[in-house]
């Protein structure tokens, strides 16, 4: 059965790019085409889209409030369609808060042959959107930053031996965070990639920084890694780890994307895994395709511990799977439990000192 989409765009000609792609698409048929919210919601409920894709920045009724109205009463996919602006960029990190799935960049200048750059893209992500049912949305209780989380006795020495690798994609943003706000200031050093383009990455860091214990930002290249630090790949570079006589540090390239992305999960989880060992915890999360698979089995087999996000508690089950599949995991946990077991594979790494 064709996946029904509905276009939500005050622009008439992205309206009409976005018609053509899902047109083009085999398994989907463009059920509407609203130029604001209020002709959206009265399509919403004559056609009852699988998919609704969703422009941040409309008339009378914005995308953001539309979203939340669209989650309390009927829970649907919805991908977004973001300018690269800093604005732009926050009012979509808000949106994913509010239960958007992906989002489509969306240029400011070129948008034609922007937006059909991204045609192949654009299906996909409408195609993963349809396969997730969707929750209602609620408040989440996330800990509360004053009541401090403790590192198990024999791992509570912040020491730069260890580090923990995550990657994520579809999802991830609130994965991510979910997770980070399980962790103690105390806890080894981290790298992160999560697919997004430039532009997105440094305001993504930046809400990490504000709503955790640890210290996150975008990574620069060049920077120490140390412990109750958190460093983000930035959009457009793979972050890879290396090592500086004793020291871990962040290294940026600009080689070839790995599975259609840069940064790439994998880049980062083989180059930690490389130079880190037994060391080493890699975590894999939500997210669509394959990346991180090679990556989390590469630390597998260099004696690291590797931990995936479980089906259950996924938007989409398709890197965790993928890494399954291939060997590359330990142990499958529900993202509400990630931290205490990742806190527990620290302890188990043994207690280095060195700083």
């Amino acid at each position: 059965m064709a996946i029904k989409v509905l276009v939500v765009d005050d622009s008439a000609l992205v309206r009409s790019l976005l018609a053509e792609i899902i047109h083009d698409a085999p398994d989907m048929t463009l059920v509407g085409a609203a130029p604001d919210a209020y002709v959206a919601r009265d399509m919403v409920n004559q056609f009852t889209p699988d998919v609704i894709t969703l422009d941040i920045e409309m008339p009378r009724m914005d995308g953001l409030a539309f979203l939340e109205k669209l989650m309390g009463a009927r829970p649907t996919p919805v991908v977004m369609i973001s300018t690269l602006t800093e604005e732009g960029a926050d009012a979509t990190l808000r949106a994913l808060e509010l239960g958007a799935l992906d989002f489509i960049p969306k240029p400011k200048l070129g948008v034609t042959s922007g937006i059909r750059e991204y045609a192949e893209l654009i299906v996909e992500k409408i195609r993963a959107a349809a396969g997730v049912k969707v929750k209602p949305l609620v408040k989440k209780n996330r800990p509360e930053l004053g009541s401090e989380q403790k590192l198990p006795a024999s791992a509570s020495l912040q020491s730069t031996e260890k580090i923990i690798a995550i990657g994520a994609s579809t999802g991830g943003t609130e994965a991510i965070k979910d997770l980070l706000v399980q962790l103690p200031a105390a806890v080894p050093g981290i790298v992160m990639t999560q697919h997004m383009p430039p532009g997105f990455t440094r305001t993504f860091a930046e809400r990490l920084n504000k709503t955790t214990r640890l210290h996150v930002v975008e990574a620069k290249g060049g920077e120490r890694i140390l412990p109750g630090h958190a460093f983000l790949a930035p959009g457009g570079h793979h972050l890879v780890v290396v090592r500086s006589g004793a020291d871990y540090r962040v290294k940026l390239s600009d080689a070839e994307p790995v599975h259609r992305h840069r940064p790439a999960v994998d880049i980062m989880m083989e180059s930690v895994a490389q130079i880190g060992g037994k060391n080493v915890v890699g975590v894999l999360l939500t997210g669509m395709g394959k990346d991180g698979a090679r990556g989390m089995l590469a630390i597998r087999n260099r004696g690291g511990y590797t931990l995936a996000q479980d089906e259950a508690s996924c938007v989409v089950y398709g890197m965790p799977k993928e890494a399954v599949a291939l060997g590359g995991v330990d142990q499958i946990v529900a993202l509400d439990k990630m931290g205490q077991v990742l806190l527990e594979k620290i302890k188990a790494l043994g207690s280095g000192n060195r700083l």
